[in-house]
């Protein structure tokens, strides 16, 4: 290790002159699009410290084993605090929300440990966020370093992604998406743009950095349960109101049930209180909604709700309410952070959902799982479940994306993986509705749901 240090410490100068490489600038946007700014932000390995500035931590602490580049860092960047120490070896009082290890794994000569050493300064909600070497790029990367192209290193480990999530499962940690990024590493009129941009998304496995974000592997006690608000938007549904209260069980701590009626030209909105009144041991909540869609009668209940996790239940009961205790568990354990209903794994009643809407929800399936970096099976199902906490935060940075979803699947599932929030997929047994008739226009709202798709591709995979 001390040949190592001493390496750095030779090449510390020189650092300076290589940090404006476009390679660097490239690294560090692709990192503040992943971290959100004002978190607590640690770096094992900070170099000069450039990539813990970029992403704007409310309070950013830099490590290194090398002296002078600490040095350095603390030169180029006095807001932020800089320590000496060894990646496997540095201890703290106070976790942070995100771990950056930037172009540190294929550097290291125990993964395994730092990984564990990192472990240790998290906490529950914590990120890791990470990237390394894609081997392709071996032959390439040599060549470049023999020419002057590119800073001299010492040996290094060539970890596939295989690797990479062993070692991340090892070491107590989960992995929650990955992705590739830079294609063309090198600053060229229109070729850079296009590679990168562009191409890059396309061919992944073409690109340099494989980037992974993970989180702490959850060790929930099994005693610890929370309060829940279902909210069931209802538009047309008044055959359905009673049957969904009769059939919704009671979750955890307790369980709040909130309607929320959307223009009905049925007596839904005469149902819902009748209902109400029928069942006052029930704890349910009665809203009148003021936007439109979908997306907005959940955005407006969830703004109601004060339980700790939030359900989505149609009105429809297409979902069978008895399976909502599959959700509350999985939340419960923090085997997610987010819970996705998917429909598309067991047999269907035979009037369920029609061949053309099966077509299109394996169309946005595989878009989806391609833009998230996360498996997504089922993009449409209405039983979506996450922690009340975890959707203020979505709601808080909603700007990102803007308001471009009237259905809301949309809007969550964005808005979860950009806040690198756990998915997970949870297969229920999909019913034909009994009463009344779907809100969905299949091709109308087919069209806008490729509209929003592309619209998310600019945000999410073709980004600067």
């Amino acid at each position: 290790m001390t040949s190592r240090r001493d390496f750095y410490e030779q090449r510390a100068p020189q650092r300076v002159h290589e940090a404006g490489r476009h390679y660097h600038t490239l690294l560090n946007r692709h990192f503040a699009f992943l971290i959100p700014p004002g978190q607590r932000v640690l770096e094992i390995g900070c170099g000069l410290g450039d990539t813990l500035a970029a992403v704007k931590p409310v309070r950013g602490v830099g490590v290194d084993f090398s002296p002078a580049m600490v040095e350095l860092a603390k030169q180029r960047h006095p807001q932020l605090e800089f320590r000496v120490a060894e990646a496997g070896a540095f201890t703290s009082a106070e976790p942070f929300d995100y771990i950056i290890l930037s172009d540190l794994v294929n550097d290291l000569p125990d993964v395994q440990a730092v990984l564990e050493r990192v472990r240790a300064l998290s906490h529950p909600k914590t990120r890791l966020v990470l990237n390394f070497f894609n081997n392709l790029w071996k032959p390439i990367l040599g060549l470049a370093e023999s020419c002057g192209w590119k800073a001299p290193t010492q040996q290094q480990n060539w970890l596939s992604g295989g690797d990479m999530r062993n070692l991340l499962h090892l070491a107590g940690w989960e992995m929650v998406k990955q992705d590739t990024r830079i294609m063309w590493p090198v600053n060229t009129p229109l070729v850079e743009r296009l590679c990168n941009r562009w191409l890059g998304p396309l061919l992944r496995h073409l690109s340099l950095s494989v980037f992974m974000v993970a989180r702490p592997r959850p060790q929930v006690p099994p005693d610890r349960h929370y309060t829940c608000s279902v909210v069931i938007p209802a538009r047309n549904e008044a055959g359905n109101i009673e049957a969904a209260v009769l059939r919704t069980p009671e979750l955890g701590k307790g369980t709040e049930i909130i309607f929320i009626e959307g223009h009905s030209k049925d007596n839904t909105w005469d149902e819902i209180h009748r209902v109400a009144a029928k069942y006052p041991q029930r704890n349910i909540k009665i809203l009148k909604q003021q936007s439109k869609g979908k997306g907005g009668a959940c955005r407006e209940a969830f703004a109601a709700a004060t339980g700790d996790i939030l359900f989505i239940l149609d009105a429809d009961l297409t979902m069978p309410p008895e399976e909502l205790p599959k959700f509350y568990e999985v939340a419960r354990s923090g085997a997610a952070d987010f819970v996705n209903g998917v429909r598309l794994v067991y047999p269907m009643e035979q009037e369920a959902m029609r061949f053309l809407n099966m077509i299109g929800n394996h169309f946005f399936s595989l878009s989806f799982s391609w833009l998230l970096g996360q498996r997504i099976k089922d993009t449409l199902c209405g039983t979506k479940v996450l922690f009340r906490t975890d959707y203020e935060l979505i709601a808080a940075n909603r700007n990102y994306f803007g308001d471009f979803d009237p259905f809301g699947d949309f809007d969550l599932l964005f808005g979860a993986a950009k806040l690198n929030l756990r998915i997970l997929d949870l297969p229920i047994r999909y019913k034909a509705r009994t009463y009344g008739d779907t809100n969905i226009e299949r091709w109308k709202h087919g069209l806008l749901l490729l509209r929003m798709t592309a619209f998310a591709a600019r945000r999410m995979k073709f980004i600067r």
